[in-house]
């Protein structure tokens, strides 16, 4: 009987429900089952065409044990985080109610407006009061939208590792569709509860705009501080777990990633879902409320604030609410205009989505630009009133637009194993883990300069065309794609789970294939998010920042007196000081992991040969305890500073402090993230074999692999921890201090009143 191998691609077998040991391909040969023939591409074609354990229920049961484990699991731990949250919310939004309401000594009789001279606003203590409800409606929008997308993701995991039977393209869809949902839902969330509130606080402050947008800071400033436990918090989680099944699994025992055996596994998939999804949603809606508050307190001291017209006020809003539409018809490009036949299309098809995003906001901002904005307005500019055009608040939305699409690419190019630079730290592990941290540690310093420059310019032109409003706009248009950006950056972690389900249920090899194929994509796809979100963050920092200097009075930041020159000094240190704290922390936690982990493999007789089962349990109450009680001092450090420096030094110190920080900050965010996406990419790429390249230095378990698996275990707190967290902590210290800048500005400067 002739080989398949001679007929036809389209001839080729496809096994559909046929018989254990045998099947009938559709061109009459025979052809054992244990072999399938290649593709164009070299990638194998039962990833794609066949079928294989739809009949297998339980297969079924087991995914769906597995999955109910790690829910349990991840639902746990983001309640007990959410306990102490909501300590600390309670806590901050008291300090918030007295630090504002004193300002007239918590008289409830009306105020001179600070911009709109010889006219009166609302008494400050109704400012506390609105703007300590805002700080609490963000940061409950912040933790539902971190806990329903965590929900979505663990639902998701097992039904994507289900759909693998199928092919790689039914899973590709089902892990794409879950981020999608995801990402919709919290842009859609945030956006709801935002416009609410502006609405329901106008009820109140009638033509007072003044004061409405002042309170609607509060807003930003919750969704943020929520953002950081759920960032610090889920990846010291994530991490301790990822490095305790890492370094005793892979490295000591020699056992595959996702092995049943080892008791780090569900907590390692746990982690996933609480720290890349729940605190990546966190850290995103944070970003979008801080961009809006700060723009929508620029406009409303501008010509739209002043002569009280809503639809160009709320600007912002409308580029937000057209970046759900532009992301909505986005993703039909991925499921259903062209859908995933090959392996080799999953990754561009997930690129193609932030180019076909970009290019459809663009068109739907040139309209809201056109339709929402009057021709000739005046933005508020230091104290004077600059005069803009529409199309030139187009440019600034558009150049930030463009400006993240640039940095996703780039951070693709530096963490993505289809190019030298992470082919080139792959090829270092032949002598060993010093030469991998070496190289890795110098592409994550050279991978700044671009990104850093087309920060740079997204500033220069926004600023020069539209002051500090087009600073605040051009970080809208970088995260107006953010529905889009969550869905593929979502997609990662999902992947990732499928993969680990597959191998806990003892699926198929040909199963873990196809899983480790859209894992491969996830992985350069999380790293594009990260980068979104530390550019966005840069953008929004200094919207923020400037919005700061205008309601605290300062005329000039100048770095020649020693006030602020040490607030820069301090300011750029911190970064540091946060980033040593956390990972220090994942350290910690990593260590007693290990213990935990080499403990069980030594004591429970039967373990390593698959007779014994783990104790998975005790290592989930490891990452748990361990990640609550280390994220409390790097969250202080971030709340407390702004408070300190302001009361204590003054707002010229502080704004030296915001200034080193957001420079300082930006820059180890996207060395960090881009260091520990390379190294993990590294790893993937000698492990997968895919070219001669890759095979020389392979297989998994030889010297070289063990260097590689250091580097990616060196890397993980730097990209899941670190990195990601730095963006929040310069956020979160501007929006804070604009916050608390009427205070500041009055009773600030303690020490040096009396120096």
């Amino acid at each position: 009987r002739r080989s398949c191998r001679s007929w036809p691609r389209s001839w080729w077998c496809r096994w559909r429900r046929r018989s254990a040991s045998r099947s009938r391909c559709c061109s009459g040969c025979w052809c054992p089952r244990s072999r399938s023939p290649p593709s164009r591409d070299g990638a194998s074609e039962y990833l794609i065409e066949e079928e294989e354990g739809l009949n297998d229920h339980n297969v079924v049961l087991k995914c769906a044990e597995i999955q109910t484990a790690i829910s349990e699991g991840a639902t746990s731990f983001l309640f007990t985080e959410y306990k102490y949250a909501g300590g600390f919310m309670t806590v901050f939004a008291v300090l918030i109610f007295v630090f504002l309401g004193s300002i007239e000594g918590f008289s409830t009789k009306s105020q001179p407006c600070h911009y709109s001279v010889g006219k009166t606003c609302k008494p400050a203590l109704a400012n506390a009061a609105f703007s300590t409800i805002a700080f609490v409606l963000g940061a409950v929008t912040s933790l539902v939208s971190g806990f329903l997308g965590m929900k979505i993701a663990t639902y998701a995991n097992a039904r994507t590792t289900l759909e693998a039977r199928k092919g790689v393209g039914k899973a590709f869809i089902v892990a794409f569709r879950s981020g999608a949902v995801m990402g919709f839902l919290l842009a859609a969330s945030g956006l709801f509860v935002l416009y609410v509130a502006i609405n329901l606080f106008g009820l109140y402050y009638g033509d007072d705009w003044e004061g409405l947008f002042e309170a609607i800071t509060g807003y930003g400033l919750g969704g943020s501080s929520m953002a950081l436990f759920g960032r610090v918090g889920g990846g010291i989680y994530t991490k301790a777990a990822d490095v305790g099944a890492d370094l005793v699994g892979k490295v000591e025992r020699n056992i595959p990633e996702d092995d049943p055996r080892n008791p780090a596994v569900i907590a390692d998939n746990v982690g996933d879902n609480v720290g890349d999804i729940a605190g990546m949603g966190s850290d995103l809606f944070g970003s979008y409320a801080e961009s809006s508050c700060a723009a929508l307190v620029v406009a409303s001291i501008s010509s739209f604030g002043i002569n009280r017209e809503f639809t160009p006020m709320m600007y912002p809003l409308l580029i937000s609410s057209v970046g759900i539409i532009a992301c909505l018809i986005t993703t039909l490009f991925a499921t259903d205009f062209f859908e995933v036949k090959e392996v080799d299309q999953i990754e561009p098809a997930l690129k193609k989505q932030l180019i076909i995003s970009t290019a459809v906001m663009t068109v739907g901002i040139a309209l809201v630009s056109w339709l929402g904005l009057p021709y000739t307005f005046t933005i508020f500019n230091f104290g004077a009133q600059k005069t803009v055009h529409s199309w030139q608040l187009f440019l600034c939305v558009a150049v930030g637009l463009w400006a993240g699409l640039v940095i996703g690419f780039i951070t693709e190019y530096y963490t993505s194993n289809a190019y030298s630079p992470v082919q080139d730290v792959a090829d270092s592990c032949r002598t060993g883990a010093a030469t991998n941290v070496i190289f890795g540690l110098a592409l994550g310093y050279k991978s700044v300069i671009i990104p850093i420059f087309a920060i740079a310019f997204s500033i220069f032109l926004s600023f020069s065309l539209a002051a500090m409003y087009g600073v605040a706009v051009a970080a809208l248009g970088m995260l107006s794609t953010i529905a889009t950006g969550l869905a593929i950056d979502a997609y990662g972690p999902i992947s990732d789970n499928a993969g680990g389900i597959a191998e806990m249920a003892g699926m198929s090899h040909r199963i873990r294939e196809r899983t480790d194929a859209l894992d491969a994509a996830g992985n350069t796809t999380a790293a594009i998010g990260k980068g979104f979100a530390i550019g966005s963050a840069a953008l929004v920092s200094l919207a923020l920042f400037g919005a700061f200097v205008s309601r605290a009075g300062i005329t000039t930041v100048d770095v020649l007196t020693p006030n602020v020159f040490i607030g820069l000094l301090v300011g750029a240190m911190l970064p540091y000081w946060f980033s040593a704290m956390t990972m220090k922390s994942v350290g910690s936690a990593a260590l007693k992991m290990v213990e935990e982990v080499r403990r069980q493999f030594n004591t429970i007789p039967g373990l390593m040969e698959g007779t014994a089962k783990p104790d998975y349990a005790t290592c989930v109450k490891i990452s748990t305890d361990a990640s609550i009680k280390e994220m409390i001092p790097p969250g202080a450090l971030v709340m407390l500073t702004p408070l300190i420096v302001g009361t204590f030094f003054g707002v010229e110190t502080l704004s030296g402090v915001l200034a080193g920080a957001l420079v300082s900050g930006v820059q180890i965010a996207i060395s960090a993230s881009n260091t520990g996406g390379a190294w993990d990419n590294a790893k993937k790429y000698i492990e997968a074999g895919a070219s001669e390249h890759a095979k020389s230095l392979g297989p998994k378990g030889s010297d070289c692999h063990k260097a590689a698996v250091i580097g990616d275990t060196i890397g993980d707190p730097l990209k899941d921890t670190s990195g990601p967290s730095l963006n929040i902590l310069i956020k979160l210290m501007a929006v804070e201090s604009l916050v608390f800048a009427p205070f500041f500005a009055t009773y600030g400067g303690i020490l040096f009143k009396y120096l």
